[in-house]
């Protein structure tokens, strides 16, 4: 279903699709572009039933990033009142307790590869090339550019990357740990579907807590994530849902789960 003239949600069965569908306009990001995708997440939120997310594009790029227009319209004032909501727009997908995976093919710049950053698993077409250009226009990355990316990549190639203004291509973005997997352009949606689907035939308790505490053990101490490890083991060691999966293993059957 459209949401407007920039995305498109849909589904498969409990996999929830979000399609970047201006191809035209090379899939920009500006002020409609931002709404429509608030606008999906509440339906998101709403629908208890969806066990995955799959976040790509139509046409022959990504993105292409900011909309050139948007930024000159923007002020300090602006800033100052709408940042947080701007990035809490794309931590969405990190703090979501469900599998969020980006299907990229083509050009992913600036606030493109800002908002894949915030997903859990980044698949990359053979075509892909990603940039954040945003020093060369007078800024830094603020949508968690400089921050999700030095998490991932680390401080040497966030500081090339980010400074250096510097283009690269899909081999070296998995070279680098920008992207996880590298697929031919034909098989991307493809790819991102059977990974979607398989990790939603998991347990929902396993797989919150397993992206909760992977966010957490990036962010923490050793300690601390081993904190989590006790807490999550114990909620999840009483659980119906880890009975019935043991329980099928050994009877070699498919399981059943209810989530509780």
């Amino acid at each position: 279903m459209s949401y407007g003239n920039h995305l498109a949600f849909d589904r498969d069965g409990r996999i929830g699709i979000i399609t970047l569908d201006n191809a035209k306009g090379f899939n920009l990001v500006g002020s409609d572009f931002l709404y429509e995708l608030e606008e999906i997440q509440k339906e998101i939120l709403n629908d208890h039933n969806l066990a995955g997310i799959i976040i790509n594009a139509n046409g022959e790029n990504f993105s292409a990033g900011i909309d050139l227009k948007f930024l000159q319209s923007v002020s300090s004032q602006f800033i100052m009142d709408n940042l947080v909501w701007l990035q809490n727009l794309y931590s969405f997908w990190q703090e979501l307790p469900i599998p969020v995976i980006a299907a990229i093919n083509g050009l992913c710049y600036g606030s493109a590869t800002e908002l894949i950053l915030g997903c859990d698993i980044r698949i990359a077409a053979e075509n892909a090339k990603f940039s954040l250009p945003e020093v060369r226009f007078g800024l830094s990355p603020d949508m968690g550019g400089t921050t999700r990316l030095t998490h991932l990549v680390g401080i040497g190639q966030a500081k090339r990357l980010i400074m250096g203004c510097e283009e690269i291509d899909a081999e070296e973005a998995l070279r680098i740990g920008l992207v996880e997997i590298l697929v031919k352009k034909e098989a991307l949606n493809e790819r991102a579907m059977k990974l979607a689907h398989k990790m939603a035939d998991f347990p929902p308790a396993g797989i919150r807590f397993a992206k909760k505490g992977i966010n957490l053990a990036n962010e923490s101490s050793v300690q601390t994530g081993l904190l989590f490890e006790q807490s999550q083991s114990t909620f999840c060691c009483g659980t119906e849902d880890l009975r019935e999966a043991v329980t099928a293993f050994l009877e070699k059957r498919k399981p059943v789960f209810t989530g509780r």
